[in-house]
């Protein structure tokens, strides 16, 4: 069984602003959800300082966004993120809304300049820190969209691997685990692997969206299944990608041939996969629901 996304005949959906200098350069791997009838964005931006922000945007079908002309999220802990916040993932969870980012500095921990933030929102705009997930080279934290036997799940990257991690407060987190690694030889997934957006519940299973690189640095996307139980047991992975880099914007930007996700939102019967395109510009791909989720079962 294959399955590719669709590209959006409206992709690229969102540009540098060269009004704004804080997002003049680059525009690129966005969170999104739906509340209250409307599409939230948040957007990782760098202007000439080169330094990452990220932006807000809203939108009433998805496609045509109107963006604040301020970040809602800055550099705000010295040297541990004066280089940038980074690569935003927004979960709904009881009520409020929690935001897993990086922070990059210029204070070393453990011989790395980032680590996993978490903040918490109830209004989407204004973000309050709950605190470091920890201070170690680690990226691509997803925090599950409900509570797993009790406790809070995450999704992380440890060099190659994805893990996942559970806690009771959001900031004390324990039990970790490899959940996927990459696949040696020939493969497209053969080097390092990541989560991309918020995990979406089906009655066959957590449907998870990733990302992986290979020895060549070039990214794909697939998807795989874990149990709803025990997400740390992978019901299927299959061997195949649904997306990689087609486009002229995604060969050549910031980043070549890197296609990077932070959102896959269920839409009607469809699932966007919201994307940036070499670290430049965000683009959307669609496939309908029921095929993707066939192909996480069977692929």
């Amino acid at each position: 069984m294959d399955l590719k996304l669709t590209r959006h005949p409206l992709s690229p959906l969102l540009y540098p602003n060269p009004l704004h200098d804080w997002e003049a350069l680059n525009v690129f791997n966005p969170a999104v959800i739906q509340h209250n009838g409307l599409f939230h964005m948040w957007y990782r931006a760098q202007g000439r300082d080169y330094v990452s922000r990220i932006g807000y945007a809203v939108s009433a079908d998805g496609l045509r966004w109107n963006r604040l002309s301020d970040p809602v999220l800055v550099p705000h802990h010295g040297e541990d993120d004066r280089r940038g916040v980074e690569d935003p993932r927004v979960t709904p969870l009881d009520g409020e809304f929690y935001m897993t980012y990086t922070a990059y500095g210029t204070r070393r921990y453990g011989g790395n300049t980032y680590f996993p933030m978490i903040a918490r929102s109830d209004n989407l705009i204004v973000w309050q820190d709950i605190g470091p997930l920890e201070r170690a080279e680690n990226k691509d934290h997803v925090l599950f969209p409900e509570k797993i036997g009790g406790r809070y799940a995450i999704l992380h990257r440890r060099p190659p691997n994805i893990w996942i991690a559970f806690s009771d407060d959001l900031q004390n987190w324990t039990d970790h685990a490899v959940v996927i690694e990459p696949r040696p030889g020939d493969n497209w997934d053969n080097t390092r692997v990541g989560a991309n957006g918020v995990p979406l519940k089906t009655e066959h299973g957590w449907l998870l969206f990733y990302h992986a690189y290979d020895e060549g640095h070039v990214y794909r996307h697939s998807v795989a299944l874990l149990d709803l139980d025990d997400p740390t047991r992978v019901i299927n992975r299959p061997r195949g990608f649904i997306l990689e880099p087609e486009e002229p914007w995604e060969f050549k930007g910031d980043v070549p041939n890197a296609i990077f996700s932070c959102a896959n939102i269920r839409v009607g019967d469809e699932v966007w996969v919201y994307y940036a395109g070499a670290d430049r510009l965000i683009g959307l791909a669609t496939a309908p629901f029921q095929d993707v989720l066939d192909y996480a079962r069977h692929g």
